[in-house]
């Protein structure tokens, strides 16, 4: 398997191989589109002052042509009739038919560099045939020749060459070198993360990462460490969860049978018979009551395809809610005042909902002393609906209002014991909510507590 350093490194060098050739490409198709014209034509200027300088002196035009090519040109001269002549460095390709000769030698320049084949991987400027010159007539002496003549790159430009070639096979290898070494550091930030993802597949959630960078590797960072921290809190309340659920189940157990062992050991009255008989069903119908609960939590963890919505009106269902709990309300002699408007409908699972309102306005009934008041209302919101449980109660701890909805939580387990409680009931209320799109909030103070449910989507 290849590293993703072996992987970066190969990309990176494909991609100064292609950048290269495509450079070399486009620069050959721009000095054949503009160049090679140009030049063809300044050629040809250059041959015509020598053809005119040749017939004008006449006399020395061997050691005129001679200086001429050690000024940095390849000459050749001919008269198509066996008298062929160079002058400068020798041709690499020294074929030209006759047919162009004699053109020349008729008076008609040649422009043998315009009319260059082109080729994608060859530049014609340092191609050294014969046929890529300019050719012009020339006569001296009473004699007519064809002069041909191209640049001798060699001369011309041999130094300079080999200065641009070794900057760039220098700059190549440079860049390879630099792109090396700086990988490794690209590539080292990942190999950490990949680290320390075994370490959290592995149950160790607190990985020390840098997250001092400002760039996507950075953030990439910071997120992983959230992560963690966030996995390690879900494992923790995994943990604890299931210590609750033991615990829960276990102490309703531990009475049921300590007293069934003394129903069936010890000779009892009636009266303690029917007292001990009627724990243990209490006990039993709070077991009953926990594991239906724990079956809707898991219920409703399976998301929103668990929701059967329908149309329904609020003030209706609130009512039947607090219908539930008259004889509690009653008993207490509590005051419970119900502003529900008629025109506010609900679209959700109104099964789930009475859930909400029955954990909600139970644990107002339970937990506050008698004589005091439940105060219900209800309102349209920013195209929602809110509805608003506030009692006059002594109100719940400010370092218990972070955890009312957690599961198991119990800010008074003493008094959750004796109503029954199971430490379920906000748990189930907070998640129906959240599968409405809602949001469920709770306040308090000594004068009492406020809960806040707020459902979109009316």
């Amino acid at each position: 398997m290849k590293s993703l350093y072996s992987r970066v490194c190969l990309v990176a060098l494909g991609v100064i191989l292609v950048s290269c050739i495509l450079g070399f490409l486009g620069s050959n198709i721009y000095y054949h589109a503009k160049l090679k014209p140009y030049n063809d034509e300044k050629l040809i200027g250059i041959a015509k002052q020598i053809q005119s300088f040749a017939e004008r002196e006449g006399t020395d035009v061997d050691s005129y042509l001679h200086n001429a090519a050690s000024l940095g040109y390849q000459i050749y001269l001919t008269d198509n009739r066996g008298d062929d002549r160079y002058y400068g460095r020798e041709f690499r390709e020294q074929e030209l038919s006759s047919g162009i000769k004699e053109m020349v030698l008729q008076g008609n320049p040649y422009h043998g560099v315009a009319d260059y084949p082109n080729q994608a991987f060859i530049s014609g400027f340092f191609e050294n045939a014969l046929g890529n010159s300019v050719g012009v007539p020339v006569r001296f002496q009473e004699h007519s020749y064809a002069l041909f003549l191209r640049p001798d790159v060699i001369l011309q430009f041999g130094e300079l060459r080999i200065f641009f070639g070794l900057m760039g096979v220098m700059a190549v290898a440079v860049s390879i070198l630099l792109f090396l070494v700086s990988t490794r550091f690209v590539v080292k930030p990942i190999t950490r993360l990949s680290a320390a993802t075994r370490r959290i597949a592995q149950g160790h959630y607190q990985v020390e990462l840098p997250v001092s960078r400002r760039d996507e590797i950075g953030e990439l960072s910071r997120n992983f460490r959230l992560m963690g921290k966030e996995l390690e809190r879900v494992d923790e309340g995994r943990r604890q969860f299931v210590a609750n659920v033991s615990h829960e189940f276990q102490s309703p157990l531990t009475l049921i049978q300590g007293f069934a062992k003394i129903l069936a050991e010890q000779e009892l009255s009636s009266e303690e018979r029917t007292h001990y008989a009627g724990i243990i069903g209490d006990e039993s119908r709070r077991l009953s009551a926990l594991g239906k609960q724990l079956l809707l939590l898991s219920t409703l963890e399976q998301g929103r395809e668990a929701l059967k919505r329908n149309l329904f009106s609020l003030k209706t269902q609130i009512r039947q809610a607090v219908q539930v709990f008259q004889w509690q309300i009653e008993e207490k002699e509590l005051l419970v005042k119900l502003s529900v408007p008629e025109a506010i409908r609900l679209q959700g699972d109104e099964v789930l909902l009475m859930q909400v309102w029955t954990n909600l306005i139970g644990n107002a009934v339970k937990h506050i002393p008698a004589g005091r008041t439940i105060d219900i209302r209800a309102e349209l919101a920013d195209g929602g609906c809110k509805v608003l449980i506030r009692d006059t109660g002594e109100g719940i701890a400010p370092e218990h209002l972070p955890f009312l909805f957690d599961r198991f939580y119990k800010a008074d387990p003493a008094r959750e014991r004796t109503s029954g409680g199971t430490g379920l009931g906000l748990s189930i209320a907070a998640k129906v909510v959240q599968l409405h799109n809602g949001t469920i909030e709770a306040s308090s103070s000594p004068a009492g507590t406020l809960f806040t449910v707020t459902l979109p989507n009316l």
